[in-house]
């Protein structure tokens, strides 16, 4: 209020510092009142599939792990994917009877960000599922057993030392590892048990190694690295190969290294990973509506 009348008594600016006085008041009265609570359908991200149809409103992902538009919100998953739900309601019973957990801990808030990698768990239907990507883009929930489901894989974002010298690692999934291992080093990946928070193995970012493309254009494929560009001042280029022959290269910040020796230490889902063309799709469509 004070403002609102300080910018009508300078209406309109005399002088020059007035002049200023009053684009500082206008700023002022103009300003965002911190983050943002609400998120618009049409800003949801595509990935999610929600049905244009069904309202204004979508449902905004809280602070977490993953980022707003590269996460999956619980809600989104028990109701549209899982079809455990039909309404938020009936979301909100489900996450508050503590029965659902992402990477072995129970998670309440129906807004929870799960991401690439991530492990979740549901007891009561005996259920573990790992957020993968498929070839289009899409979060798939891959089914798998409870013995994978007591590790997940950790990209290295940054390692370096911290107060008295001892060393730490920072993943893709917001953890901070202390004592890595001496040979692990940026863009290596960590396998890492999610049971007893413990670092079990780690693979090297180097040629011929199995990798999954979790960002840009490739996003969800799955083969080895070929070879790597180096771009002083620029983006890094990795070269990569698919099972069926294809190459294709990507930006060295999309690439997550998940096998070696052609071995994945993990279960891909339905494709494998390799991205079929249009022409491919459309005749697999055909030959499942044949059946």
């Amino acid at each position: 209020i004070l403002a609102q009348g300080l910018l009508s008594s300078l209406h309109p600016p005399t002088s020059s510092n007035q002049l200023l006085l009053f684009e500082q008041l206008q700023l002022l009265l103009t300003m965002a009142r911190g983050p943002k609570k609400h998120l618009k359908l049409m800003f949801a991200p595509k990935h999610w599939m929600l049905d244009k149809l069904r309202g204004r409103w979508a449902p905004k992902p809280s602070e977490g792990p993953h980022k707003l538009r590269e996460c999956m919100p619980l809600i989104v998953m028990l109701r549209e994917r899982l079809k455990y739900a039909l309404t938020y309601q009936e979301v909100k019973m489900i996450v508050k009877q503590r029965l659902i957990k992402v990477d072995n801990k129970v998670r309440t808030d129906q807004f929870y960000p799960a991401g690439f990698m991530d492990v979740v768990q549901i007891e009561k239907t005996k259920e573990n599922f790992r957020l993968l990507y498929d070839t289009k883009g899409r979060f798939a929930l891959h089914k798998i057993s409870k013995e994978e489901a007591t590790y997940k894989l950790c990209r290295v974002k940054k390692v370096f030392r911290g107060l008295k010298n001892t060393p730490y690692a920072i993943t893709h999934d917001g953890r901070t590892l202390r004592y890595p291992d001496p040979a692990v080093r940026t863009n290596d990946t960590i396998r890492f048990d999610i049971t007893t928070g413990k670092q079990l193995d780690f693979l090297k970012f180097e040629t011929g190694n199995t990798v999954m493309v979790n960002a840009g254009n490739n996003i969800g494929r799955v083969g080895t690295i070929v070879n790597r560009e180096k771009h002083p001042g620029s983006f890094e280029i990795v070269h990569i190969k698919d099972k069926a022959g294809h190459t294709f290269a990507t930006r060295l910040q999309n690439v997550f290294v998940i096998g070696t020796g052609g071995k994945e230490w993990i279960s891909l889902p339905k494709g494998n990973g390799i991205k079929l063309s249009i022409i491919e799709d459309r005749n697999l469509r055909m030959a499942k509506n044949k059946k």
